[in-house]
């Protein structure tokens, strides 16, 4: 199953992506196991916001670059309403 997910770095920065490991993916991303994701890698620690459930690969990417046209007001008001 894959998550759709937003995180706040540490320069109040909002980041969105999709996994099928969301607890890998925030170690990765706070380099606790090496990766190269080099948006939040000068912008550590991150922390997470709002996570939610896709199907599969198709509908996470779909609704990730839904949520990556949205707006702060807009992530933050999903945010919020989870």
């Amino acid at each position: 199953m894959y998550k759709v997910y937003i995180l706040k770095c540490s320069d109040n920065t909002l980041y969105t992506w999709i996994t099928t490991d969301l607890e890998k993916r925030l170690k990765q991303h706070n380099w606790d196991i090496l990766w190269w994701a080099k948006y939040t890698l000068s912008r550590k620690p991150v922390e997470l916001l709002y996570s939610e459930d896709s199907e599969n690969r198709s509908t996470a990417t779909k609704r990730e670059m839904q949520i990556k046209k949205f707006n702060r007001e807009k992530k933050l008001e999903l945010i919020n309403n989870k």
